[in-house]
């Protein structure tokens, strides 16, 4: 549905956007994750073609966004952190005023198409009230009311749930699993939990450049992040524990508590590969019959601090390792080797 190639941003000597390229699948739910500065907002409005890249190209439902806005635009409806609304205009007046700037054009089709939006977005309620009036909530809500005009196919919502109260966010989050099963839909946050609720699929940005892009539980095991088994089972602890650790690709286990003839074990295994079959059908081999057996889930937590730790260690290293060398090139005994490397070459100062 969306497909980003070599994409770059730069604001004067600040690169922005660095490269990126991905794709976004159509029907799914994609969510944009990232430390603040990382480039999400930005890669947004890239996207919508609110701004245009520096480099590179993006494409939405095979229209080339600088090569056809029109059309690609008319793809796309988008939430910006900060809705665009007029506080003296009603909902209903609000969504015909949108619904005509997007193109919709019959004062009938646009009036049904603003009736719809607000039943979709739970507005029917407040259709006729003041938009200042709203809480904080309902104006997020008329926010995506106006992102489904003209019936696009890709919705972008950034920061969706900023300043929304718990109460608020679960209602937010209802309403954009809702959206997912008509549309794709793309939403930016650093709120992990939030993108782990309700995303399919995960991008991560780290400065400015694409860090990692899957769904949440594989990108533990893309990482090379150890599964955890927690097992419990009747017998002996060295028994049970011995067993576990005779299971193939079971890299690690410890003895976790031992009582009424009940045995704990953790299991550490090889990275993505799910071992509970074997581990269960080892303890009944061995006579030790399983209680309780389970899983830890890729931690998507644990793989955003991976991966945007590690992009920040990699940009500091390199002017690091620039300053490093630039330092031993002015040693003496350098400059001394560089001497002499001129003298004895060709047309050196030995010739």
């Amino acid at each position: 549905m969306i497909e980003v190639s070599h994409l770059t941003k730069r604001y004067g000597a600040h690169l922005a956007v660095d490269d990126l390229t991905f794709t976004v699948e159509q029907g799914c739910i994609y969510g944009l994750l990232g430390p603040n500065g990382a480039g999400k907002s930005t890669t947004m409005n890239l996207l919508t073609g609110y701004i245009s890249p520096t480099a590179g190209t993006i494409t939405v439902d095979g229209h080339d966004i600088l090569e056809e806005p029109e059309a690609a635009r008319a793809c796309i409806g988008y939430l910006p952190e900060q809705p665009p609304l007029y506080p003296d205009m009603t909902v209903e007046e609000y969504l015909l005023f949108a619904a005509e700037l997007k193109g919709v054009r019959g004062r009938a089709v646009r009036r049904a198409q603003a009736q719809k939006a607000a039943a979709r977005t739970g507005l029917a309620d407040v259709y006729g009230r003041l938009i200042r009036n709203l809480s904080k909530g309902y104006r997020q809500r008329v926010g995506v009311a106006q992102a489904l005009l003209g019936s696009p196919k890709v919705i972008i919502l950034d920061e969706p749930t900023v300043g929304l109260d718990p109460a608020q966010v679960i209602e937010m989050r209802r309403l954009i699993r809702e959206l997912g099963r008509t549309h794709t839909v793309l939403l930016s946050s650093h709120i992990l939990s939030e993108v782990q609720a309700v995303c399919s699929q995960v991008l991560i940005l780290s400065h400015g450049k694409l860090a990692a892009l899957g769904a949440p539980e594989s990108l533990g095991a893309a990482l090379g992040r150890q599964g955890v088994v927690h097992v419990t089972a009747l017998g002996e602890g060295s028994r049970v524990l011995a067993t576990v650790r005779g299971v193939p690709g079971v890299e690690n286990a410890e003895l976790t508590s031992q009582q009424n003839g009940e045995a704990s074990v953790t299991a550490h295994t090889a990275a993505g590969a799910d071992l509970r079959a074997a581990i269960s059908g080892a303890l009944a081999a061995a006579g030790c019959a399983v209680l309780a057996l389970t899983a830890e889930a890729a931690d998507l937590e644990d793989v955003f601090l991976q991966l945007t730790e590690s992009e920040a260690a990699a940009d500091e290293a390199e002017p690091a390792q620039a300053a490093g060398a630039e330092a031993a090139a002015k040693q003496p005994g350098a400059a001394q080797a560089d001497d002499a490397q001129t003298d004895s070459a060709p047309g050196g100062k030995g010739e």
